[in-house]
């Protein structure tokens, strides 16, 4: 079963999607399950595992409300305030909605490189595997130090990493993240997603071996274990097609066997998310 463990829904709202700037006016606009269902079924996709996109509680209620009315929705993963001093009731709450996996905060967004690691967030994120729940790492390099910090404080916890920490691809630049990957994947209970991988190379640019060192890197440190494809649509439109971007990561799996590829494409997924 091929699952793609990282997509987006949306109506597009101008002021709350001010991250979505004019020169991304290709995905100025709705984004919902109609769009999506038949290119995942043109692409012999079975299911998908949409992720926040806003931090609101309206977003994990919209994102779970899309879950019941379309079963190829697998997994939600959606947001919840870990600061919050009721967090453990927020959560117990969420546990009964079955379609829930795990949250997620948009830390690349957040200027403080501590973030992670202030002591509200860290007592939230202590309480999600007690319920059942992953947590999907979205950062940027500032935060580095400070992840591989939250991850070590939390053995027990269920960490993705998104888009593979969205490495320099335009510039080619390599080896301060690299130097993080082979840390953070010494953490056995940290996954890693490939994908968003063309929105950080040159938009209208780039070559597919412009990826190469970077999937190279990740597949080596995370192994075939730990490794599950994303696409990032409707972002990835951006800079690439979805099949483009199944494209760039399906051309580095030759050296894959048959059961190595059916865990990249989705039993990855399965079993990281509890599918």
């Amino acid at each position: 079963m091929r699952i793609d463990s990282h997509q987006h829904f949306w109506h597009f709202d101008p002021v709350r999607d001010s991250w979505i700037t004019d020169q991304m006016e290709v995905i100025r606009r709705d984004f919902l399950p109609q769009d999506l269902e038949f290119i995942l079924q043109r692409n012999d996709i079975a299911g998908c595992i949409v992720v926040q996109a806003d931090q609101s509680p309206s977003e994990t209620e919209f994102l779970v409300r899309l879950a019941h009315q379309h079963p190829f929705i697998k997994g939600v993963v959606g947001w919840v305030d870990l600061r919050a001093s009721n967090i453990d009731e927020l959560l117990s709450t969420y546990q009964q909605e079955s379609v829930i996996k795990g949250f997620r905060h948009i830390v690349e967004g957040e200027s403080d490189p501590e973030f992670l690691i202030k002591d509200n967030f860290q007592n939230g994120l202590s309480r999600l595997s007690q319920y059942g729940f992953t947590y999907d790492l979205l950062i940027r390099p500032r935060h580095y130090a400070s992840t591989l910090i939250c991850v070590a404080n939390h053995p027990d916890q269920r960490f993705i990493l998104d888009h593979i920490a969205k490495p320099p691809i335009k510039s080619q630049e390599f080896f301060e993240w690299a130097s993080f990957i082979s840390a953070l994947a010494e953490y056995p209970n940290v996954y890693c997603k490939v994908s968003g991988l063309a929105t950080e190379a040159d938009w209208s640019g780039w070559k597919p071996d412009h990826f190469s060192q970077y999937l190279n890197h990740v597949f080596l440190c995370f192994g075939k274990e730990r490794i599950m494809f994303g696409s990032d649509w409707p972002v990835c439109l951006l800079a690439a097609s979805y099949e483009d971007n199944l494209a760039i990561v399906g051309s580095r799996l030759d050296d894959f066997t048959s059961a190595e590829k059916e865990a990249f494409w989705g039993l990855n997924a399965v079993k990281a998310y509890n599918l």
